[in-house]
């Protein structure tokens, strides 16, 4: 395996710190998003006091970065025979890089609140406004699951499949709208 410093290009410059301030929108802090970003595009990979001289931080906050990174599952760690040293790069496919992301997402932030929502529906509601609350909860709770499950189902489709269906956009509303019209409208429609 080839080692490399990467050139630090404007366009480079741009896209790692672009990263960085929307790692906080993702899930990360500023460091950690700079430091996947560097690593993103990295032909090769590199080790952590390339990747702390290349961003200017220090090594043990590249550590920790790096740290963040592996618990969610988005770089690899290797060696070079002969160099004691860790070298990390990026997941190479970046459907598997939103893959991995999504699932973890969902299993820091959807799953605690699907366990709040099923807890909350459990408990006894004798007040009216308890059981008004709870109602409004299920609802939530309905949603959340069955977008859960969509997930789930998005997780098993080959990358093309997800490409395809993420391409259809405004075509699939065409297409159900289609259907009511050849089938007449779905039963909780006709309810309304």
């Amino acid at each position: 395996m080839k080692t490399q410093h990467i050139q630090m290009t404007p366009l480079i410059l741009t896209f790692v710190s672009h990263f960085g301030e929307m790692g906080s929108r993702w899930g990360f802090n500023r460091t950690v998003g700079q430091v996947y970003a560097l690593l993103f595009v990295a032909e090769h990979p590199l080790h952590a006091d390339d990747i702390a001289e290349h961003l200017g931080f220090s090594r043990s906050n590249v550590s920790i970065g790096l740290k963040e990174l592996q618990g969610w599952g988005l770089i690899r760690q290797s060696r070079i025979p002969g160099d004691r040293r860790e070298y990390f790069s990026s997941l190479g496919d970046v459907w598997q890089i939103f893959r991995v992301v999504a699932a973890e997402r969902r299993r820091r932030e959807v799953a605690p609140t699907l366990t709040v929502l099923r807890e909350a529906l459990l408990a006894p509601a004798t007040e009216a406004v308890d059981q008004y609350a709870q109602e409004r909860m299920r609802e939530m709770y309905e949603l959340v699951d069955l977008a859960n499950t969509w997930f789930d189902d998005l997780q098993r489709l080959s990358p093309e499949s997800m490409a395809q269906l993420m391409k259809m956009g405004a075509k699939v509303q065409k297409l159900l709208n289609a259907k009511d019209r050849l089938f007449g409208k779905s039963p909780e429609e006709k309810e309304e």
